[in-house]
């Protein structure tokens, strides 16, 4: 969200500085692991489907921009059934997909087991299962969509500070002050979308509805592979879903979704993947962590902070926001220069928790 906030910004001729604790691209956030996956019609909900739309011309825009491969267009595969004990993000997942794409048009297919069988052998689908195929779907390489984003950033004239860690933000009048472990700053308005740092710079009224996980990525080598789609699994017999992508290099990446503990890479390979996906082999190559900050509902925060104007808050993503994150940099943007955003990002206001965040 940084990245691409201060591209927007500093397109519209804005005098931007971005601060982060770290050298983005890194592995300290919730951007890193080679892949993700992006798709059309959002289980999520209905409300995010504007927002990766105009995503997806983003990307193009940007790889036209710099040269950068980002945007990898594979399919996708969501299989679940009527039994499935697992969930990805929210309830109704599956038919929330389904019911967006017929609303905004995507193309799709439904599959049946049979169906899922014969097109993709490599998953053990029961004859109860079925599947939602989107064509469009596919991976963006999130490093370089940062890397990207804050080169153009650069360019449009952007200042970035690296290595430089927020301590405390503050506001008096229209002035907002940044304290970092080098010095102050001081502007109209500031853009907060610091992943799980943001915990640290909210008040507690805010921080206290948010959850920070580490979740595990897994890398093993696979054969047969090379051209599936990027896919995720509700499934029956499991507390945790899994997702994947086609293999890039001989290995393929999976994961899943644990909110209580790490799973090791032997238990993950012998619970979640030999009995459901085929061509995987049982020797795991690496692993990488990222962090998700969740909020109650899984949703978006996307608005100014409750007790400074000038600040817009755009952390926590709720582990499913990378695939949005350039549209709601431009959004941002927008916010900023121009007095409002032309996407609709009221769904994601504080006053959803207006029982227990004061105004």
């Amino acid at each position: 969200m940084g990245s691409a906030a201060a591209w927007q910004l500093a397109k519209r001729g804005q005098r931007i500085i971005g601060i982060d604790a770290y050298a983005p691209p890194h592995i300290h956030g919730s951007h890193c692991g080679e892949t993700r996956i992006t798709r059309k019609a959002i289980g999520e909900g209905e409300a995010y489907v504007p927002l990766v739309l105009r995503a997806y011309d983003l990307w193009r825009e940007i790889e036209e921009a710099t040269g950068e491969s980002l945007l990898e267009v594979t399919g996708g595969l969501w299989i679940s059934s009527e039994k499935r004990q697992s969930e990805v993000h929210v309830a109704n997942f599956f038919d929330t997909t389904v019911s967006a794409a017929r609303r905004f048009g995507i193309a799709h297919e439904l599959l049946d087991a049979e169906a899922i069988r014969r097109r993709f052998p490599v998953f053990n689908v029961r004859d109860d299962e079925h599947a939602y195929f989107e064509p469009e779907a596919g991976f963006l390489r999130p490093e370089a969509c940062v890397r990207a984003q804050l080169e153009l950033a650069v360019r449009a004239g952007a200042t970035v500070r690296f290595g430089e860690r927020v301590q405390r933000i503050a506001q008096q009048g229209d002035a907002v002050r940044v304290f970092t472990d080098r010095g102050e700053y001081e502007a109209g308005q500031v853009v907060l979308s610091a992943g799980a740092g943001a915990v640290e710079l909210l008040p507690a009224a805010v921080s206290r509805l948010l959850t920070v996980t580490r979740q595990v990525l897994y890398w093993f080598e696979a054969k047969g592979h090379e051209e599936l789609p990027v896919w995720i699994w509700e499934l029956q017999d499991r507390r945790h879903g899994i997702y994947g992508f086609p293999s890039l290099g001989g290995l393929t990446k999976l994961s899943t979704e644990s909110y209580s503990r790490e799973i090791p890479a032997a238990e993950m390979y012998a619970s979640l993947v030999a009995p459901h996906v085929n061509g995987v082999g049982e020797r795991c190559v690496k692993t990488m962590t990222c962090l998700y900050t969740a909020t109650p509902d899984f949703h978006f925060l996307i608005d100014r902070h409750p007790a400074m104007d000038g600040v817009l808050v755009a952390s926590p993503c709720s582990g499913h926001g990378f695939k949005h994150s350039a549209a709601i940099g431009e959004a941002l943007a927008q916010w900023v220069a121009e007095g409002r955003p032309k996407l609709d990002l009221s769904p994601f206001s504080l006053a959803r928790f207006a029982n227990v965040v004061p105004a």
